[in-house]
């Protein structure tokens, strides 16, 4: 008897799962990057180094093209190769990122070679022929001493965020809540009158200052949350336009206040990519928060998207006064906020777009900006399709 239509469909959903899910697990384990001209001597140290995702160059130069494309937790050379040695990818490396750990193998007991390493702060060597439990250990040891760098590093990074951000926020805060707290004492004291033309504006006046101090504890939670709180992120597989579509309903008050029109042109389905989507849904609101911020009432947002083989993009586009060159260059520093008509009152903390650019490229994406002054802004964030862009 034939199956029924769909009947293997079950099936195959959990092979997709289970793949997708040891894909997941693949990307979580640290990268190490094996270089050498012997593919046995690669082979080896991979079959040896299970708990690690393993990449493989035969050269240096080869090298230095997967480390411009991927992230790699550990790199682990060999010192006498062709086109370019050991000591040489170790040197360049180390300028481009001093931090990056690099461990030599060498053949040779030479001194001079080994202090010519170490000088070019190597953070150790191993001798050939490798012995597989150093190897392991040695290994081990440089990405333990790695994680509590960058423990330390993130300590102080989380120190300094944190007196910035408290610098900002008693700054922020200050002006709606003495405004409110004036407005209620001349209340309470009869020096405003009630009755008179101008207190239906002042009352006006007081309950936006309640609502914009509202808005800053909520993002102010927000942030705590995300930023502070929150450091390593959990990805799954996730539909991009799904995100987006949502958070456009949320600002459908926001868009009606200002009277903008949205124009969303993500048409059809889109294939899934493997996100945190609290972080990329931040970064989209970031962008979709600004266009509408500076969009002139009356005026218009497009949300449009493309799909190529190797990535997805998304564009908003607002007709609104445009960015300066000069402003350009810093709209992604942190607390950083344009100030077309320079009051020094922009209403918010500065750090929306700092943080989508720092998410979008956690993702191994991009974010671009297309704006002058007159001609609105497009900014574009682009996301790579294939799990293994992902760092």
């Amino acid at each position: 008897q034939a199956p029924e239509a769909g009947a293997y469909s079950g099936v195959t959903m959990r092979l997709e799962t289970r793949e997708e899910a040891q894909l997941l697990q693949q990307l979580e384990k640290p990268t190490l990057l094996i270089v050498d001209d012997e593919e046995i001597i690669r082979d080896l140290c991979a079959r040896a180094l299970k708990d690690y995702r393993i990449l493989q160059a035969e050269n240096g130069q080869a090298a230095l093209k997967i480390l411009e494309q991927q992230e790699v937790d550990l790199v682990l050379a060999d010192i006498m190769m062709p086109i370019m040695n050991g000591l040489d990818l170790l040197q360049q490396v180390k300028e481009r990122d001093p931090s990056q750990l690099v461990i030599v193998m060498t053949g040779y007991a030479d001194k001079d070679i080994i202090l010519r390493a170490l000088k070019a702060r190597a953070d150790d060597f191993i001798q050939k022929p490798i012995n597989l439990l150093q190897l392991k250990t040695t290994i081990s040891k440089a990405m333990e001493q790695k994680a509590l760098r960058r423990e330390l590093l993130q300590l102080k990074q989380l120190d300094r965020i944190k007196s910035d951000f408290l610098g900002l926020i008693s700054h922020k805060l200050r002006t709606p809540t003495t405004s409110i707290s004036l407005f209620i004492q001349n209340l309470a004291s009869g020096a405003v009158d009630t009755e008179e033309a101008g207190f239906t504006e002042a009352l006006k006046a007081i309950q936006e200052e309640s609502e914009y101090l509202a808005y800053l504890i909520q993002d102010l939670l927000y942030y705590s949350d995300i930023i502070l709180q929150d450091n390593e992120g959990q990805t799954a597989t996730e539909d991009l336009k799904e995100i987006a579509m949502s958070l456009l309903a949320e600002k459908r008050s926001a868009l009606e206040k200002k009277g903008l029109i949205l124009q969303s042109r993500l048409a059809g389905s889109w294939p899934a990519v493997i996100v945190d989507r609290r972080r990329i849904a931040f970064a989209l609101n970031a962008l979709l928060d600004n266009a509408i911020k500076f969009t002139p009432p009356g005026g218009e947002i497009t949300l449009t998207g493309e799909i190529t083989e190797q990535d997805i993009s998304l564009t908003i586009t607002d007709n609104g006064p445009g960015i300066t060159k000069e402003e350009k260059a810093k709209i992604f520093e942190k607390f950083y906020q344009v100030d077309p008509h320079r009051t020094g009152q922009i209403r918010g903390f500065g750090l929306g777009l700092f943080y989508a650019r720092k998410f979008i490229r956690d993702h191994g994406g991009t974010i671009h900006l297309d704006t002058a002054p007159g001609r609105g802004t497009a900014v574009t964030i682009q996301l790579p399709r294939r799990p293994s862009d992902y760092p």
